[in-house]
């Protein structure tokens, strides 16, 4: 019971515990229902849906890591062990969870093998191996998660310290909670457009502000894009969509909606002419008429 309290805090809506004649010792867990991981389809998303993602994963492994019960570990740590739920992972198979950390005589006895890489960590004077369960969980985080997701596409001036991120924990230089305290620094950066400051350039073009009006065909198709059909990109601010227009060579205006995405961003349609506008109390259009 003791272990399913922990879970509590991981979606664990509710269990049933079963002693009868017939069966003896069930038990039947009750989680959230999510959308199965497909790691093809999340590379072809946007790279701040991707962030969220190995975010809530490292919030998990940080809870873990400091639960009641100890340091837990995911002893089958897979991406179809996971769900995503509103656009966050959450873990789903609870019965491959263990809090035992491992004894020791020496950091000989503390060896972690994995695939492409082995560790060995420190045996501590209690007899246990120094944060294995907790490294364990990081490590396969990075192999699974952090590698495919975190770096592509990300705002230039974000990737050196994604580069650290996924460097320091490939290589197990960081426990969770440095860890934890990088990417809650990045979301800062990312969600205030800190990222902006010695990158966003005034727009070489001129644009003409159309209120109440939209564009409803003139799309073309951009990556990594929220709509497959069209740009439909998130920016921080109409400096940032000017930027993103004139980096695009197809790109001759840009439409706001009144959409906004988990980090407070606007999204965006860009578009490749003006062909198509029409009038929209709800949107404003931006038409480029210079450069």
């Amino acid at each position: 019971p003791d272990l399913f309290l922990v879970f509590l805090s991981l979606q664990l809506h509710g269990y049933c515990y079963q002693d009868s004649n017939d069966i003896t010792d069930t038990l039947t867990a009750i989680t959230e229902l999510g959308n199965p991981l497909e790691m093809i389809q999340l590379l072809q998303t946007s790279w701040e849906e991707r962030f969220r993602i190995c975010l809530s994963l490292v919030r998990l492994l940080h809870y873990l890591a400091h639960s009641p019960l100890g340091s837990i570990t995911l002893l089958d740590f897979r991406p179809r062990q996971f769900v995503i739920v509103d656009g966050e992972l959450k873990v789903t198979d609870l019965d491959d969870a263990s809090a035992d950390e491992a004894p020791c005589s020496s950091s000989a006895d503390c060896f972690m093998e994995f695939p492409a890489r082995n560790f060995t960590l420190h045996c501590s004077s209690q007899g246990l191996c120094q944060s294995i369960n907790e490294k364990r969980n990081l490590y396969n985080a990075y192999r699974f998660f952090f590698t495919y997701l975190l770096p592509h596409s990300a705002p230039t001036a974000l990737r050196p310290l994604l580069d650290t991120i996924v460097n320091s924990t490939g290589e197990l230089r960081w426990g969770i909670d440095e860890t934890l305290s990088e990417l809650e620094k990045l979301l800062h950066l990312y969600s205030n457009g800190l990222y902006l400051q010695n990158t966003t350039q005034a727009p070489r073009a001129e644009y003409k502000r159309v209120v109440g009006t939209s564009i409803a065909g003139d799309n073309y198709r951009c990556w990594p894009s929220y709509n497959h059909e069209g740009c439909l990109l998130s920016v921080f601010s109409i400096q940032e969509a000017m930027d993103v227009c004139e980096s695009h060579g197809q790109c001759h205006a840009f439409v706001l909606t009144n959409q906004t995405t988990w980090t407070g961003h606007q999204l965006i349609f860009f578009k490749a002419g003006t062909a198509s506008l029409v009038p929209d109390p709800d949107k404003v259009t931006f038409l480029r008429v210079t450069g």
